[in-house]
């Protein structure tokens, strides 16, 4: 019997948390379902509540002053549960044009992410959806349920040429719903029998359920892993990414992975200025000593709705850092809280950033990690093949009518 979560449903058959701003999100249908459980941060989520939409002109907000402090506090205190919409989507394969991401195509099987960091810079995708960039990006749950067709659909096209595809470049492809919903699976799966070449990012330990899978593509490399770690800290790890796997299951998946023979390659992302640039030196170390083959990483950057989400959430989680890390931030960004700028949006600009982006090359030196991992392999790619299109030996190699 299928553990995935019962379509047209909400969260545990309980009606759903309010419906996101503007209606339905486009290209989704509801296709509800269990409830992820969580017990970190407040409720168990990141965003304290939703943010405005930028592209909506009516915002919801719950009006709590008829209720007592005691009875708001717990409405407002309340975990939402989870909505899985059914994706739209006709195609898989995203490609990027920007100079400051190092890949050119990726593929998210997801839309939202149950994770719920604070600081996660996705968040605003969702207001193209007609939802917030609040709660409903780690509550409203995209879910690509053909997402292993049409990857096969685009693999098979002639036109296709194999290059190394992110999985996934926006949301994370082993975020608590994959438990369910086990499309990464499945797209691992594809792209193991075309021997098609993938690297994958997450911070959750999930990803040691497919080692299977990863360390048959590792044979043949084809396969790469990037591990988020931000911080060592246990606690602030479960206030700042309610959802994520710990510090220490993550290193464990480094070890893992590693041990499986998977080049693993540590994300210390995002760098948050005053709160965890500290760490820097013990997170390579750990990732080291944990087998990570190489290191990179991202400066924090508060794109759009992103900044009053993160703004929020410090203050109410962690109050005596607010003014600290705030100041830190600009220190960082020419005296802004964000800066998109291509060459400067990932890495920060000025004293501050040049003095964390050194740390960082010199520990990374110190404990032997390397900028990039291996190549991969693009040469073993076996096309699949399209039904109704291709030739097949069984038709005497005619091609098919239908």
């Amino acid at each position: 019997m299928s553990n995935k979560p019962a379509i047209g449903q909400p969260a545990d058959g309980q009606p759903a948390d309010g419906q996101p701003a503007g209606g339905q999100p486009a290209g989704g249908q509801p296709a509800g379902g269990r409830r992820s459980e969580g017990n970190r941060g407040a409720g168990g989520r990141g965003a304290r509540a939703d943010v405005p939409n930028r592209f909506e002109q009516l915002h919801r907000q719950p009006d709590l002053s008829e209720l007592g402090e005691e009875d708001a506090q717990e409405r407002l205190a309340a975990r939402p549960p989870t909505l899985f919409l059914s994706d739209r989507s006709v195609s898989l394969i995203s490609e990027n044009r920007s100079p400051d991401i190092p890949f050119r195509y990726s593929l998210n099987p997801y839309r939202g992410c149950e994770h719920g960091c604070s600081y996660c810079y996705a968040r605003p995708t969702h207001e193209y959806l007609g939802m917030s960039a609040g709660l409903d990006f780690e509550t409203k749950i995209l879910v690509k349920e053909q997402a292993v067709r049409l990857l096969l659909e685009e693999l098979a096209k002639p036109s296709w040429e194999p290059a190394p595809l992110t999985l996934s470049g926006v949301t994370d492809p082993y975020q608590p719903a994959e438990r369910q919903w086990r499309l990464t699976r499945g797209l691992l799966q594809a792209l193991c029998d075309c021997r098609h070449p993938v690297s994958l990012i997450t911070k959750n330990a999930l990803i040691e359920r497919d080692l299977d899978l990863l360390a048959a593509m590792a044979e043949d490399s084809l396969v790469h892993a990037a591990i988020s770690l931000t911080t060592l800290d246990a606690q602030l790890a479960r206030d700042m990414e309610p959802r994520t796997s710990t510090p220490e299951a993550r290193l464990r998946a480094i070890r893992s992975l590693t041990e499986a023979g998977v080049p693993v390659r540590v994300m210390v992302a995002p760098i948050v200025p005053g709160l965890t640039d500290h760490e820097l030196p013990s997170l390579l170390e750990a990732a080291a000593e944990a087998g990570a083959c190489c290191a990179g990483y991202t400066l924090l950057r508060l794109p759009g709705a992103v900044e009053p989400v993160f703004r929020e959430w410090l203050a109410e989680v962690r109050p005596e850092a607010h003014d600290r890390v705030l100041a830190k931030i600009r220190e960082a960004r020419g005296g802004a809280l964000n800066d998109a700028t291509f060459g400067r949006r990932m890495r920060g600009s000025g004293e501050r950033a040049a003095q964390i982006g050194n740390l960082f090359k010199l520990f990374s030196r110190q404990y032997g990690l390397a900028d990039e991992p291996p190549p991969q392999r693009t040469d073993l790619f076996v096309r699949p093949s399209r039904p109704g299109r291709d030739r097949s030996p069984a038709d005497g190699g005619q091609l098919r009518l239908f």
